[in-house]
């Protein structure tokens, strides 16, 4: 999946389902849209479906130093890229 269309899907999950009022890429999740622990939980619940499977426990705590939505887009691009990397060893 290409950044722009994970971008797409990553904003209408926080306008939809977290209602983010027109969020910019560099916002502070928490500073800037009270996006809380309990928040990050769910979202990365929402993560995983789109990428289609489970994330492990270090990939989950590598979540915890997120902070944008950019921050998100290159969480995601990681994650795929070591996974592709696993599987073509």
């Amino acid at each position: 999946m290409t950044r722009d269309a994970l971008q797409e899907k990553i904003l209408a999950i926080l306008i939809e389902d977290f209602e983010f009022e027109k969020p910019g890429l560099n916002d502070n999740l928490r500073d800037d849209h009270g996006f809380d622990s309990i928040d990050a939980i769910e979202l990365l619940g929402k993560i995983e479906l789109i990428l289609g499977y489970s994330l492990t426990w270090e990939e989950k705590e590598k979540a915890m130093g997120i902070r944008t939505i950019n921050d998100i887009l290159d969480y995601i691009e990681t994650i795929e890229a070591s996974r592709r990397l696993k599987t073509e060893d």
